[in-house]
């Protein structure tokens, strides 16, 4: 699909940041879809990432799915609050906190979201392995992350989602500092799910509780040498056996009996990272901080970013239009991040440096270069407005549980 972009001109305005009554949504406005719905579904997909030492998150590449657009600034269209403006505090941040800092201190619930596309242009015929940027936001069970629609729904090939989906929130060169999240159940809009409308390019998923690998004497790194301690394993069935697509290392049979490795479970993701809070329905004109994950060049070829570590831009939101993607509620931002691994960035209103939260108020789709000197200089997200909210509502009630 190709598309191109239209941003709109600055609107001005007051952050609103006081909790007021939220919006209803209609219950045909959300589209949900199951990622892995079983223990053993997410078993299978935890094996595939940390199978041979890891050599699927170590080898993914960032997601080239269409992020770079034309794009030119208008003098009409954008967004608007369909209700009143509205937040969900941060996890630990119920309280209002005063305190301030000079310094930008990073996030620890942003990662990388990492999933399969259809092979590509590859020697091989296997699924290729990509990532996104994403983080972790308040919910009731402390299990949701949000991401660009587009990292989770296929808009390339119109399958339904996106195949192996996790979340590793601090992920550098194969160290998962707080484990891995196998995604379970993914919300969006349904104009989004079913017409790829741009101005709901934003999804939430539930995850499972953490799994981290405990390196056993005789092991390296993965279960790359089966451990031979038996507490390591858990017996299963023949049929959950033979059924289970995992890497070599992480099942045997012994004495007539099936057996998996155990991975250790690292918790939920909101006690181990924290999570943003979220903003909806606010006025345009104010400072947000983004976070992500940029990769690759500018269209003139410099290579800016490496994609390895989390960076930052700073900027005021402004409106903005992009008719080709059927998005006429845009919000804009000045930023340098260049597309590939920048798609699902995190923009935090009222970013708080010492405890490093905020609200959560947009997501990267796209990126542009607005001037045409052929340097990528803006960034665009859907606006959160009520609608995006009640998406929100829906996940942030679903509990997933453990499959440790």
């Amino acid at each position: 699909m190709k598309r191109t972009l239209a941003l709109g001109g600055v609107a001005a305005g007051l952050l609103a940041t006081a909790l007021v009554s939220q919006p209803a949504s209609a219950v045909s406005d959300v589209a949900s879809d199951p990622l892995a719905t079983s223990g053993i579904a997410a078993y299978n997909v935890a094996a595939f990432w940390l199978g041979n030492q890891a050599e699927n998150l170590i080898g993914a590449t960032p997601y080239n799915v269409e992020t770079k657009v034309a794009a030119k600034h208008v003098s009409s269209g954008g967004p608007a609050a369909d209700s009143k403006p509205g937040v969900v505090p941060a996890i630990g941040d119920e309280k209002k906190s005063t305190s301030t800092s000079k310094n930008v201190n990073l996030p620890k619930t942003t990662g990388k979201v990492f999933f399969t596309v259809p092979d590509g242009s590859d020697a091989d015929s296997k699924p290729d392995a990509r990532w996104c940027t994403a983080t972790s936001v308040q919910s009731t069970y402390r299990n949701l992350v949000a991401t660009a629609g587009r990292c989770v729904y296929d808009t390339e090939t119109n399958s339904a989602t996106l195949d192996q989906w996790v979340f590793v929130p601090g992920y550098y060169q194969g160290k998962l500092p707080w484990g891995l999240y196998v995604g379970k159940q993914a919300f969006t809009h349904y104009d989004f799910d079913v017409y790829e409308d741009g101005d709901r390019d934003y999804a939430f998923v539930t995850v499972y509780n953490g799994i981290k690998y405990v390196p056993r004497p005789g092991e390296t790194g993965t279960p790359y040498v089966p451990s031979v301690t038996p507490t390591d394993w858990k017996e299963v069935t023949a049929e959950i056996y033979n059924k289970a697509d995992i890497w070599k290392g992480f099942k045997k049979t012994e004495g007539g009996k099936f057996y998996f490795r155990k991975f250790t479970d690292a918790g939920r993701l909101g006690d181990n990272v924290g999570g943003q809070g979220l903003a909806y329905n606010q006025k345009l004109g104010k400072n947000v901080f983004v976070f992500g994950y940029p990769s690759g060049s500018h269209p003139d070829g410099n290579y800016a970013y490496s994609g390895k570590t989390l960076k930052w831009s700073y900027g005021k939101t402004f409106a903005a239009t992009a008719a080709a993607r059927k998005a006429e509620e845009l919000q804009g931002v000045k930023s340098s991040f260049t597309g590939q691994g920048s798609l699902g960035s995190a923009w935090l209103l009222q970013y708080k440096n010492t405890r490093r939260l905020g609200y959560l108020n947009g997501v990267t789709s796209a990126v542009s270069d607005t001037d045409g000197n052929l340097r990528i200089d803006t960034s665009v997200s859907p606006y959160f407005d009520g609608e995006a909210y009640g998406v929100y509502s829906a996940a942030k009630n679903m509990w997933s549980g453990s499959i440790a």
